[in-house]
């Protein structure tokens, strides 16, 4: 089961190498905003989106330079 997982995440993220840092940037554009402009709350506080949204990027990096 997982090992099918895998394979078909190695197959999808092949042809697009720059989802993964793309999706990490739209996540902390995303955490940006909440601090901003939503009242603050323990997400925006914490910046739970810029930490998850940074592993995101630097994963998809090293799987792009994998891959």
């Amino acid at each position: 089961m997982i090992s099918k997982l895998l394979d078909f995440l190695s197959e999808y993220l092949a042809h697009r190498k720059g989802l993964l840092p793309l999706l990490g940037i739209v996540l902390i554009i995303f955490n940006y905003i909440l601090q901003w402009f939503i009242y603050p709350h323990w997400i925006a506080q914490s910046n739970l989106f810029l930490h998850v949204g940074l592993v995101i990027a630097i994963l998809g990096l090293m799987l792009a330079w994998a891959l």
